[in-house]
């Protein structure tokens, strides 16, 4: 099937923040976009990386040695089992690469943050 679209509409199309929206599945992948504001509770994915890419914004990833501060057209890519948090201190938008299935929280369940999943835009 063909998957086409348009960023900015995509975008445009919901306000909340860390709620991942997919847009996109290939190879066992899911390309999601997402709102972010604030801090992110600090977390584990064990069993995958996930890539974030900035599309507006400024935005960082935070480990417990050092922090990644990024704008647009960045991107970082979290290695499996590296604990990290993610912020904004003013909204941004930001494009996720991670296995589908993957929680937003990953070993954390967080009644806050923790996204429901398989939300498609």
């Amino acid at each position: 099937m063909l998957q086409q679209g348009e960023l900015g509409s995509k975008f445009s199309a919901f306000s909340e923040h860390w709620r991942p929206k997919i847009i996109a599945s290939l190879n066992g992948q899911e390309v999601k976009i997402v709102k972010v504001l604030g801090v992110f509770p600090w977390h584990i994915h064990d069993d995958c990386e996930e890539m974030f890419v900035v599309w507006k914004g400024r935005f960082r990833v935070e480990f417990r040695d050092r922090i990644v501060d990024m704008g647009p057209g960045e991107y970082v890519v979290i290695p499996r089992g590296v604990e990290h948090r993610t912020a904004a201190d003013e909204e941004a938008e930001i494009i996720i690469f991670e296995p589908a299935e993957t929680r937003n929280t990953g070993n954390v369940v967080d009644e806050i943050f923790t996204a429901p999943q398989g939300v498609t835009i």
